[in-house]
């Protein structure tokens, strides 16, 4: 199982620069051709959300994106260190929570009600090009985690 890591800070200025590393690492990993522009737009859709996320939430951690190849697939884990889920059980970003900003603690910057939205059509534009997604979060922070399947390799006889 070959892996790749990239940390970068969260300036959007980055996000350029890991989805042509993504894309790279997917061609050399096997992904088809035909779906490297999907893998490209769906990474970059996930770390403008992680670098929205610790930019609002004043965290100057990197972003970190994984990429693995795996014997039949090739995925990646764009991870964000805004802890969650939220005191009302919903996830930074993610639709279900009650809108109330009564939960928001005093050491907590008040939530962009802007924001979640952009994040929610983010996480559907992800969906729209990924069939296997998965969206994770807890105290140490969120990944969302896409695969792709491996073109078989040609045996020539």
């Amino acid at each position: 199982m070959a892996t790749v890591e990239l940390r970068f800070s969260a300036q959007p200025e980055h996000v350029r620069t890991a989805r042509l590393v993504a894309a790279a690492v997917a061609r050399r990993a096997g992904v088809d051709e035909a779906v490297l522009d999907e893998v490209r737009l769906a990474v970059g859709e996930a770390c403008s959300r992680a670098v929205g996320l610790h930019r609002s939430h004043g965290i100057t951690a990197p972003v970190t994106v994984v990429l693995t190849e795996e014997e039949k697939s090739f995925s990646i884990e764009v991870g964000d260190e805004v802890p969650g889920p939220r005191s009302d059980g919903s996830v930074p970003g993610m639709s279900g929570g009650s809108g109330d900003t009564s939960a928001v603690g005093p050491d907590e910057p008040e939530p962009d009600p802007d924001g979640d939205g952009e994040d929610e059509m983010g996480l559907a534009v992800i969906s729209g090009l990924v069939d296997d997604v998965e969206v994770r979060s807890g105290a140490d922070g969120g990944v969302i985690r896409m695969s792709w399947p491996k073109t078989p390799a040609t045996v020539l006889r």
